[in-house]
């Protein structure tokens, strides 16, 4: 039987992931909310499903197909985890077949650490609502593996670039800001890293696994747009004070800003065998540079 991988949340990351499993010769299936992305994945050789609230059991059934490997990509919302919120009880009698479940979480259930270390035994404190709901997601999924034998493994993940979405592109684009923050430092990691993490995982199942999926080098976030400048012979963007830069700054990015932590990734080296292919921001950036111009 073709191996099946479904996705609830066929995103930036998990499209990845399909590419190189498909590769492979798997199946990737899975579900968006747009009817216009499902279109699109569906030419590049995905089953893609438009999820809708009211999906009837017949409906998910027939899209899992028997797959049985499952990765839940969607966030949570005011509601609650919508996988968990609207199809829990559908997809309790199918969990026991599964072979690996995996759930993309964030370390920004470790909240501010004030530039410290952590790693998946830190206790978890988030700063914001966010975090908050990143932590109810993950125990209502550990509650579902409980439940129903489902091989639960969860990765807390921090900010994720790649082709489309870094720095490189902020730069072209005119959007790119250099926010001086004293003490500052945040972890990334590559989507084609993401990728090899999760298919390591899915190849050596450990179920109530959880792993941090990040580089060797947390670093703030203005050294990381200045080195992306250099790549591109450009003058980086001015250095502006946190203070000043956050009147204009969103609610979201304000919140970027404040926390600070630097995330440890040994669990996953040495339990999955990554060899992250990007091991610093330094070879991500160059890496993107090198592909736009190729």
């Amino acid at each position: 039987m073709q191996a099946h991988l479904f996705c609830f949340g066929l995103g930036y990351s998990a499209a990845v992931l399909g590419r190189t499993l498909m590769a492979k010769g798997w199946r990737v299936s899975g579900t968006t909310r747009s009817a216009e992305r499902a279109e699109a994945l569906r030419r590049d050789g995905f089953a893609a499903h438009v999820f809708e609230r009211e999906m009837p059991l017949a409906d998910v059934r027939a899209a899992l197909d028997n797959a049985r490997h499952v990765l839940i990509s969607t966030p949570p919302d005011a509601d609650g985890d919508p996988v968990l919120a609207l199809l829990a009880q559908d997809l309790a009698p199918l969990a026991r077949d599964w072979k690996w479940l995996g759930y993309l979480s964030t370390t920004g259930v470790y909240g501010d650490q004030g530039g410290a270390w952590v790693d998946e035994t830190t206790p978890l404190r988030p700063t914001w609502e966010r975090g908050r709901r990143r932590i109810a997601a993950e125990r209502g999924w550990q509650n579902f593996a409980a439940r129903t034998g489902a091989p639960l493994h969860i990765f807390r993940l921090p900010g994720i670039y790649g082709p489309g979405r870094s720095p490189i592109d902020a730069l072209r684009a005119g959007s790119a800001r250099r926010i001086d923050k004293p003490g500052q430092s945040f972890s990334r990691i590559h989507v084609a890293d993401l990728a090899q993490a999760l298919a390591a995982s899915m190849a050596k199942p450990d179920p109530g696994a959880i792993y941090n999926v990040c580089d060797d080098e947390p670093a703030p976030q203005h050294a990381v747009i200045a080195h992306a400048a250099m790549l591109l012979n450009m003058t980086p963007p001015p250095l502006e004070a946190f203070d000043e830069a956050a009147k204009t700054m969103s609610a979201m990015a304000q919140s970027f800003y404040a926390e600070s932590k630097r995330v440890r990734n040994e669990k996953m080296k040495r339990e999955l065998g990554v060899r992250l292919l990007y091991p610093t921001y330094r070879e991500g950036l160059a890496g993107l540079t090198d592909s736009a111009v190729r």
